[in-house]
Parts: structure tokens; C-alpha cells; sequence
């Protein structure tokens, strides 16, 4: 089975995060949320991993080189980010048989993968309370649309499962409460689909192909067990939640014999703790990275490579990338610190609002719900905060951008 995945598209819905970084690069747990996609395929047995690339591709490439976890891997560009069949089109030379579609931005688990591969051609279905605002597949047969869990995925049990009929765009009156999960099983015909005509909102759809799929074909409709899209700031959080929480404890680095590890930590080989440290699991501390001494790191909280998190530190439930520097009586909670941060002592991020409601985020210029309650800021690669500043929830900085020492920083900058 080859695997298409797409991994085109800059993410504007996650800058400032994606400005230097596409946003498939960007870090869930060990490795980037295009990683944990070319995993799951393998796992659920894909033999050929065809990677669409567009911005900051090289980094793509760089990453998985010539072959993956022994899997061949080719590559292809799409120039102009015209749609997602427009960007499997791009692959067509390489495609030689049945293929899947892949979003390199989206987290699958790999028995619903596998259990997708199973039952090709096929399209990934994922059960929401509410799919107005999705594209909603309608079914004959006998998949589960009351929101239970999966634990059949895998192809056991034929309740997971049912016909597709069709496919609409965020209908006012829903035939099902499946929504479509973006990844699909297409049979080698569809090859010769996938030059379909620009829709109204000007890009070439690849639901326009499963559609003369299933006027051709019995495609099957799957359920799975996890899906989750990450085009957001605090879906990345989310993600980390996820990866994170799957882990096992693992101590292969440089741990102080005062420090307290509880629960599933993971410490890299290269990576140092200081004595002091408090740390509730799951946190993942990985290679480079130095912590304490006397911080104190829960969550789930991700310390990439280079991160230094130094004297009464407080991390909570955090993503701080590569080379990004907490040194000094600082917190930092439920928040995403972009590549090379440096935080001035005293930095305070808050998290809560007074009157308990969700946290909204500015996003491509509209006010947007987390859906969260506790939530901190976003930083953009480079930031530099001045001592003493305080930041209130939901806040987002531009790459580069700084703080004076003291400010209060309370709008978006």
C-alpha cells in the first residue's frame, strides 16, 4: 500500500509557530505530527511513503531522507496550495496501485489506520456531537453514530463499520453524525480522478474524488478511535496531551540523586537534572535539555532539546521548543514557547480568567474560543521578555517580538 501524505501546507491558522517551521514539523512528544502520520501508516502496513511537500519542504525532506523505518520515500511539490486533490495529484507519477491520503497535520492512532487499510477503498469516520460543522459522510449499514468509544477498530467487529453513501459540506440537517476524518484507502482508478474542476471556494477538493469513488466503488466508512487535527495553537498542546500520556517512565539521563521523578517521566540520554527538581510525569525531557536546580515541571510538558528551565522554575502543561531558555523564578503554564524564547527572571504567564470562562486566542484576525479554561500565551520563535513581565491569558507574539521589563502584557503584539 503506498501512503500519500500531505504535508504542504505553512499552517496560518498556527502562526506565529509555523513561520520558520511547516506546521507538520512542528513537535508532538519525540518527534514532529508528521512523524507519528509516516508511523501510523507503516504500522498499519504501508510500503511506500509519498510525501507532498510546499513550504519549507526541505525540512520535510531532511527529516525522513531516502528511506523511513526501512520504507522507501519519494517526494513531490506543490507550488500553489490549490486543494488537497490538487496536491495528490501532484504525486500521480508515483502512484501505481491503491493508494491512501494521509494529512500530515492530523494524529490517527494506528489500530484505525490499519483497520482503514483493511477495509480499502475506504474513508476515515469520526463520531461528533455536533458535525454541522464538518464534512458529514452519509452511510447504509451499521456504524456506530451514538459516540461510543472504538474499541473495535481494528476490523473485529463489522459495528464499526458501514457503506458510504455520500458526502456533504456542513449541512444544516446532518444524515449521521460521522464526520469526515480526512484519511482514505482509494483504489488505483482514483488515480485518474484526481484531476478535479475548482470548487466555489477556488481550490480542487479531494471529497469531489471520493465522491466518484463512491459512485464507482463500495467504500467503506471506519470509525476511529483517535483523530484530532492540529491547526491550532492549543490542538498542539492537545496533541502533546495525547503523546505524552502514552508514555512510559525512561531515565537514560543525568539525574541528581535529590531530585523527585514521579510518575511516567522520560529524561534522554544528554539531558540533565539538577538537584532540587520536582517533576510529575508525563514530562519528557529531551536530549540537551537541562532543568533545575529546584524547579519543579508537570503537566504534560515537553522540554525539546537545548531547553533550559532554570532556578524556581514552575513549567505546567507546556510545549517549549528547541533552544528556548526559562531561567530564573519564572512560570510558565498551559502555553507553546516557539524555538530560541528567552524569558527574563520574574516572567509570570497567567492562565485563568477571573471569571472562569474559556480562553479565546486571536486567530487570523478573529477572536477564537480554546475551548479551554486554562490557558497561557503563545510565543513565536525568538521572543525576548524583559524581567518582571507579566502576560495575561491568551496572548500572542510575533516571532522576534520583545517585553520591557515590568510590562504587562495584555493584547497581542
Amino acid at each position: 500500500m503506498q501512503a500519500v501524505i500531505l504535508a504542504a501546507g505553512q499552517g496560518t491558522r498556527i502562526r506565529p509557530l509555523s513561520e520558520t517551521i511547516p506546521k507538520p514539523m512542528l513537535p508532538v512528544a519525540d518527534k514532529p505530527i508528521v512523524a507519528h502520520v509516516a508511523d501510523a501508516a507503516i504500522d498499519a502496513g504501508a510500503d511506500e511513503l509519498v510525501f507532498v511537500m510546499g513550504f519549507l519542504g526541505e525540512q520535510v525532506e531532511e527529516h525522513f531522507g531516502e528511506t523511513y523505518r526501512g520504507v522507501p520515500v519519494n517526494y513531490v511539490t506543490q507550488e500553489e496550495q490549490l486543494g488537497t486533490a490538487h496536491a495528490v495529484y501532484q504525486a500521480r507519477e508515483h502512484i501505481d496501485g491503491p493508494f491512501a491520503v494521509l494529512n500530515g497535520d492530523n494524529i490517527y492512532d494506528v489500530e484505525s489506520v490499519a483497520a482503514l487499510f483493511d477495509a480499502a477503498p475506504s474513508v476515515a469516520a469520526y463520531t461528533v456531537s455536533d458535525p454541522r460543522n464538518y464534512g458529514v459522510l452519509s452511510t447504509e449499514g451499521a456504524a456506530a453514530t451514538d459516540g461510543a468509544g472504538a474499541d473495535a477498530v481494528a476490523g473485529e467487529s463489522d459495528s464499526r463499520r458501514a457503506r458510504v453513501t455520500g458526502i456533504v459540506e456542513k449541512p444544516d440537517d446532518p444524515p449521521t453524525n460521522l464526520a469526515n476524518a480526512g484519511a482514505y484507502v482509494f483504489p488505483a482508478e482514483a488515480k485518474s480522478y484526481l484531476d478535479v474542476p475548482m470548487s466555489e471556494r477556488g481550490e480542487h477538493e479531494i471529497t469531489d474524488v471520493l465522491e466518484q469513488v463512491i459512485a464507482e466503488f463500495d467504500v467503506t466508512a471506519v470509525e476511529v478511535d483517535r483523530w484530532l487535527d492540529v491547526g491550532r495553537p492549543w490542538e498542539l498542546l492537545e496533541a502533546n496531551e495525547l503523546y505524552l500520556g502514552d508514555m512510559e517512565r525512561d531515565i537514560a539521563g543525568d539525574v541528581h540523586e535529590d531530585a523527585d521523578l514521579r510518575g511516567n517521566v522520560v529524561v534522554q540520554e544528554g539531558a540533565t537534572v539538577e538537584p532540587g527538581v520536582v517533576m510529575e510525569g508525563p514530562v519528557l525531557v529531551k536530549s540537551g535539555a537541562t532543568v533545575g536546580p529546584n524547579a519543579y515541571v508537570r503537566g504534560a510538558t515537553l522540554l525539546e532539546e537545548g531547553v533550559h528551565v532554570g532556578n524556581g522554575v514552575e513549567v505546567k502543561n507546556s510545549v517549549v521548543m528547541r533552544d528556548s531558555a526559562v531561567p530564573h523564578l519564572s512560570y510558565v503554564g498551559d502555553s507553546v514557547l516557539g524555538r530560541d524564547v528567552n524569558l527574563g527572571a520574574g516572567t509570570n504567564v497567567s492562565n485563568l480568567r477571573h471569571d472562569d470562562e474559556d480562553i479565546a486566542i486571536d486567530v487570523k484576525g478573529e477572536s477564537t474560543s480554546t475551548g479551554r479554561r486554562k490557558f497561557g500565551v503563545v510565543l513565536g520563535h525568538g521572543v525576548k521578555t524583559g524581567i518582571n513581565t507579566s502576560f495575561n491569558p491568551g496572548v500572542v507574539l510575533s516571532c522576534d517580538a520583545f517585553t520591557y521589563p515590568g510590562e504587562v502584557v495584555t493584547d497581542d503584539r
